[in-house]
């Protein structure tokens, strides 16, 4: 695995991590287990307006909004009432590879954009395990990342993702703003029906003390190694 680029402190960017043939696998498994837990529009905490995008989950918990209880996380699927799929084992081995930290991740949260959707600025901040980073994976069409520690537009960055790249953040970036601009129709033609999945790995909950299922297995870098100078710890 190639060193990343780090366009910030706590973030850390692996273009083109996942080549074709795992593109292509990863999309198809995307699909399949949705048929199982089919994509679904969130509403907005309280106005109850609906987001752009499609979401599902993977995972022993699913992250879910509605006007009347908000943002939370699920174990079980809002609409069928069955336990979410779980998460391809290549995911796993990506966030065993780069995440750094010390159990596996309980949430992917999937996101299908397509024509004009978008994701606002927000922060992922319904995780009480806030020292494990987030990861994300993008396929298909190219969209525009924004990023920052404020909401002006001057005190943000971009990333332009394509299909395969990889983004982790955590450390002092770990509640940095972030979303999607918009996409870029027809620049991929990954997904059918076109349009652009995002896979975002969460680790939700605090692991035990005596938890040990991911330490060791991110080769010779020790948990969290990515982001120690930016939080003092590692």
């Amino acid at each position: 695995m190639s060193a990343p680029l780090q366009p910030a402190p706590g973030v850390f960017y692996w273009p083109r991590y996942l080549d074709m043939t795992q593109q292509h696998w990863l999309s198809a498994e995307v699909f399949r287990l949705a048929e199982s837990a089919p994509f679904y529009r969130p509403e907005m905490p309280r106005t109850g307006h609906k987001l752009s995008v499609e979401m599902t989950n993977f995972g022993s918990l699913g992250w879910f909004t509605d006007a009347e209880k908000g943002y939370r996380y699920e174990a079980r699927h809002p609409f069928r009432g069955t336990s979410w799929p779980p998460i391809p084992e290549l995911l796993l081995d990506i966030w065993r590879a780069t995440a750094g930290y010390r159990s596996l991740p309980e949430a992917c949260l999937v996101n299908l954009y397509r024509g004009r959707a978008r994701m606002g600025l927000h922060r992922d901040s319904d995780e009480p395990a806030r020292d494990a980073p987030v990861l994300s994976v993008s396929l298909g069409d190219k969209a525009l990342f924004r990023f920052g520690r404020a909401r002006k537009i001057s005190s943000t960055q971009t990333l332009l993702l394509e299909s395969g790249d990889v983004v982790v953040f955590g450390g002092v970036a770990r509640l940095m703003l972030h979303g999607i601009d918009r996409i870029f129709p027809g620049t991929s033609s990954l997904i059918p029906g076109g349009g652009r999945l995002n896979l975002t790995l969460r680790r939700v909950t605090i692991p035990d003390a005596t938890q040990k299922e991911a330490a060791d297995q991110g080769g010779d870098r020790p948990p969290n190694a990515l982001f120690a100078l930016d939080t003092g710890r590692g």
